[in-house]
């Protein structure tokens, strides 16, 4: 089975963004085309494309959109647009660093071509930036895999949370890396995921990924993880993460914490696989990671039915964090880092592996 293509760049310096609207799948498969940086935008914060990565390799690309109408001005009004272009896309969405590190990443491209060249130029160092973070991404995907890929067993049941696939990343994903690394290993693996309420992205997507690859996969509620543990059915629990702080506290979707807490009661190993770019080493611990809040209505009126009553008082946080301590180890394209503390962390993360 060939890999998703989550995201597209089409044409040179003046060319479109093309992305999977993920808010349609599984029963609608579409493109969308962006070709300024408001769609971009847009597609970000309303979840057409989510997945810490993925939202890193898009904004990149939204800054190339965003100077478009600029490359025939003065380098003064580029770059006073440029910082407006990074700062709106830095507004969509707030817990996910990948983020702001491939803004950052744009800025001190452009930055580092001040003074020397013109505004069309800069406009094409931004595309080399942004197709060169992409290319990263895919190659960092593929290492997750094969790293991770040892802790998985033969026969082992496995339990995600949320989407971190291909759908989330440029290519192979980062927890479901793992599997897919293990399953082309040769190993006979079969995931049970939960569905991830309230948006649904366990169902929505991690199965569609894993039913086109042949992969066993079973459909659970969230509230059913702690049970199939309980019974025996998987031996290893792994997700991916939108931001991990210096200590090892890993933010990723709402519920992650709990299955975490379920797979320390019974005594079986919880993973989380993510990039370099995913980890907030000025942050000494997850209490600093800023909680992303979203509508309400989200969970009043879940894809257009009304389940609550009017005016009914709602909490939804779209992430919790994960204590360091309940993480078996973390999983980034160095290798695996365990036990997950400062200092290991600080160790893989400067390794030349």
């Amino acid at each position: 089975m060939t890999t998703i293509e989550t995201i597209r760049w089409v044409g040179g310096p003046q060319g479109r963004l093309e992305l999977i609207d993920q808010t349609l799948l599984p029963t609608e498969f579409r493109m969308i085309e962006c070709r300024d940086v408001e769609t971009v935008c847009e597609a970000i914060a309303s979840l057409r494309v989510r997945g810490a990565p993925a939202i890193g390799i898009a904004a990149a690309y939204g800054v190339c959109l965003g100077m478009q109408p600029f490359v025939h001005g003065d380098e003064d009004r580029f770059f006073t647009r440029l910082e407006h272009v990074v700062g709106y896309l830095a507004s969509s969405r707030p817990t996910a660093v990948n983020l702001f590190w491939a803004l950052e990443r744009m800025r001190s491209a452009a930055a580092a071509c001040r003074g020397r060249k013109s505004p069309r130029e800069i406009a094409a160092v931004l595309l080399a930036e942004a197709i060169a973070i992409h290319e990263e991404d895919r190659r960092i995907c593929r290492a997750i895999g094969r790293h991770g890929a040892e802790l998985l067993s033969d026969g082992q049941g496995v339990l995600t949370h949320c989407n971190a696939g291909g759908l989330a990343t440029a290519d192979y994903g980062t927890a479901l890396a793992v599997v897919f690394a293990a399953v082309e290993s040769g190993k006979r693996i079969h995931v049970y995921a939960d569905e991830t309420r309230p948006l649904l992205q366990g169902a929505r997507l991690t199965t569609w990924e894993l039913q086109r690859r042949g992969i066993p996969v079973t459909l659970i509620c969230d509230s059913m993880a702690a049970q199939v543990i309980r019974e025996g059915r998987v031996q290893a629990a792994i997700t991916g993460a939108d931001r991990i702080a210096a200590n090892g506290d890993a933010a990723n979707k709402i519920g992650t914490y709990g299955v975490a807490l379920a797979a320390a009661a019974h005594e079986i190993p919880f993973y989380v696989a993510a990039p370099q770019s995913s980890f907030d080493l000025a942050l000494p611990s997850g209490e600093g990671i800023p909680i992303e809040q979203r509508d309400p209505r989200e969970i009043t009126h879940g894809f257009g039915r009304q389940t609550a009553p009017d005016g009914i008082d709602v909490y939804n946080p779209a992430f919790d964090v994960t204590p360091a301590g309940l993480i078996t180890a973390l999983i980034c394209e160095n290798g695996l880092i365990r036990p997950v503390t400062n200092d290991r962390i600080a160790e893989v993360l400067h390794s030349d592996r």
